[in-house]
């Protein structure tokens, strides 16, 4: 895909790119998310291209912010912000979020392209989005959209 890094390739070059400038923290972090993908390939038998990619950073910062979550109701600020970095490094590598317009204008051309007219349908569409807004929108809020278009 000409000159086009996918996101396995970018982390391999910033672990490099960490190592050499040794950034312990930065590198540590990293490792970890590599990890988790290489982990999702070895279960999955498949090498990832960059969706599913995109899904296992996804867990990674959600796992990130529950753990900040219970780590501020502790108390625990050094642990929050140890979280808090690596939520930083790894969130980076999501795609760019899209804005509620943009969503609202996906969804409604999602809904056309689908046919849809009523609840019913609201499967079919979302099946359209999924792929379109993987990573860069929130699922929950899309499903919402489309729910408030739909009826």
């Amino acid at each position: 895909s000409g000159g086009f890094m996918s996101l396995k390739d970018t982390l391999q070059a910033d672990i490099i790119t960490a190592m050499k400038a040794r950034e312990t923290n930065k590198l540590a972090t990293l490792r970890l998310l590599s990890a988790a993908i290489k982990q999702r390939e070895v279960d999955a038998q498949t090498v990832l291209d960059d969706a599913p990619v995109v899904a296992v950073i996804e867990k990674a910062c959600k796992q990130r912010r529950e753990s900040i979550a219970q780590y501020s109701t502790a108390n625990r600020q050094d642990l929050v912000d140890v979280e808090q970095y690596e939520l930083d490094v790894i969130s980076a590598y999501l795609p760019a979020q899209m804005s509620d317009d943009e969503i609202n204008q996906a969804v409604a051309d999602a809904i056309a392209q689908a046919g849809a007219s009523s609840m019913q349908e609201m499967g079919k569409v979302m099946g359209v989005l999924k792929g379109a807004l993987a990573g860069k929108a929130d699922m929950s809020k899309v499903s919402a959209l489309i729910k408030a278009q739909l009826s």
